[in-house]
């Protein structure tokens, strides 16, 4: 028998399409809430349709309905009444001239909890612009920081920003429902990709602004611009990923059989070891190219706790037998798409 799990008793009205609304109601729907996705007549088109529904709509029951007939918005009405939350990510504004904005939400179910996600947010001069994911990160200033200094800057092809503001908007909707159990009251969630986005600046913003404009960060290639060594080098036959900052510095020269770079002050620190990037770079590729291969390199790192990683295709992510232990990855069966690999529940419990 299935041990009761967390959210067991919540039902979510789930309006949201695309991506980041549905990575939401996933993850609520992962950890056993009841979703009922409310489907327009029509899908949209993307390549792997059937495969992609099936990975951000596991977890939910669906119903179609014309939402302009009377008969399916009185169906919606009861639905509401007797859920806790709704969730949606139309463009601002497009749900209440549907008739379920939070005011009327309120009127059919008290303390519910609306969230509503969207590219830009619910407010402020950019809210009635439509949106995507990468729109959302040129506005953040995140695509700014991907590339090459002397080209266009690139995008990243995951759904970084959807699927993490799908991940915020459920953190955001069980705090607003653990808030309704003691209060009594519900509340409309403003939860926008632009703002996820900009919690990415680790240190970029600050820097800019505690340095009074001085630092203005923007890409800078394969390494890290406030710290070194951290980025992607080549080896012999493939590409790694070094972060040997701070105290594992000391780590690296020992595998590179250099300690006399530990105390040295051209290269004892961050700061110094910045100010000579290139070459720290140059000597810790020409280091690993006497290696045979990536995989050996790696080897001879990890014996002196070096953190290095291969930088792995899509297609050893799925073979990788730690992504398999884990349940990373997983295979799936969808009757219409038959059998695939899935990113796993990336949340692990020890109760359910």
């Amino acid at each position: 028998m299935s041990r009761p799990r967390a959210l067991d008793g919540i039902r979510v009205v789930d309006f949201s399409w695309v991506m980041a609304g549905p990575m939401a109601t996933k993850m609520l729907g992962a950890l056993g809430a009841e979703i009922i996705k409310i489907e327009s007549t029509t899908r949209p088109e993307f390549a792997f349709r059937e495969a992609w529904f099936a990975v951000i709509n596991n977890n939910k029951r669906s119903c179609t309905l014309d939402i302009a007939r009377p008969e399916a918005q009185a169906m919606i009405r009861d639905l509401v009444a007797g859920s806790d939350v709704v969730v949606e990510n139309f463009k601002p504004g497009v749900i209440a001239d549907m008739g379920f904005g939070y005011e009327r939400l309120r009127e059919m179910k008290k303390d519910i909890v609306l969230c509503s996600i969207s590219a830009l947010g619910q407010k402020g001069p950019l809210s009635s612009k439509p949106g995507y994911d990468y729109i959302a990160q040129a506005y953040s200033g995140v695509t700014s920081m991907i590339g090459e200094p002397d080209d266009a800057p690139y995008i990243p092809l995951v759904g970084m920003g959807d699927v993490s503001t799908g991940v915020h908007a459920a953190l955001a909707i069980v705090s607003a429902l653990r808030y309704r159990d003691r209060t009594g009251e519900g509340q409309h969630l403003d939860i926008a990709l632009l703002d996820v986005y900009y919690h990415y600046h680790e240190a970029n913003v600050h820097a800019y602004s505690g340095s009074d404009g001085a630092v203005k960060p923007t890409r800078a290639g394969r390494h890290m611009t406030y710290a070194c060594p951290g980025g992607v080098f080549r080896g012999k036959g493939g590409y790694l990923v070094i972060m040997s900052f701070l105290h594992h510095w000391k780590d690296l020269c020992a595998a590179m059989g250099r300690p006399d770079l530990v105390d040295d002050p051209n290269f004892s620190t961050d700061l110094a070891r910045l100010a000579r990037r290139a070459e720290v770079v140059k000597l810790i590729e020409d280091w690993l190219l006497t290696f045979p291969d990536v995989p050996s390199a790696i080897a001879h790192m990890e014996k002196h706790q070096v953190p290095v990683a291969p930088v792995l295709s899509v297609v050893e992510t799925t073979q990788h037998p730690h992504h398999r232990a884990r349940g990373t990855v997983r295979t799936v069966h969808d009757r219409l798409a038959g059998d695939f690999d899935m990113p796993g529940m990336p949340l692990k419990f020890s109760r359910f």
